[in-house]
């Protein structure tokens, strides 16, 4: 696997459930957040830190695609990759997985990406600071 994909295992709590024990549809937005905090703080710095110096990160733009469910109890991998970095925003793109218990193989839940922009303290875009995009290029995403 590519080092810039980055996998972080999380179980499923009954929180994040429907009544049917079903991972609420909306609560994958949350695991993308997840998957997104905890790579930037393993490989750059944490979101703390990136607000301290007066910036924020908001979503622009999501999209996700349904393609199995999971369930309550479930240890699901978010997979997370860094794909794009431009001077006002950054974009990566996720991917969901459970391990099937019997055959051990990796079965598809969901995917997606989100745009985040760089916007200060006022709301307004703000460049990317150079040393924060001279420290994520490393976790861009290069296809093998």
């Amino acid at each position: 696997m590519n080092a810039t994909v980055y996998r972080h295992q999380y179980r499923v709590i009954y929180a994040d459930t429907d009544a049917g024990g079903i991972v609420y549809n909306g609560n994958y937005l949350r695991f993308f957040e997840i998957g997104r905090t905890e790579m930037m703080r393993e490989r750059v710095c944490s979101y703390k830190d990136v607000e301290k110096r007066g910036l924020i990160l908001p979503v622009t733009e999501s999209y996700l695609r349904y393609k199995a469910p999971a369930f309550y109890d479930d240890l699901i991998i978010i997979e997370t990759k860094l794909v794009e970095i431009k001077k006002v925003t950054c974009k990566f793109t996720y991917k969901i997985v459970r391990a099937d218990e019997e055959t051990g193989k990796e079965r598809l839940l969901t995917r997606g990406y989100t745009v985040h922009a760089s916007v200060n303290l006022k709301g307004k875009l703000t460049p990317l600071p150079e040393d924060l995009i001279t420290s994520m290029q490393p976790m861009l995403f290069q296809k093998d």
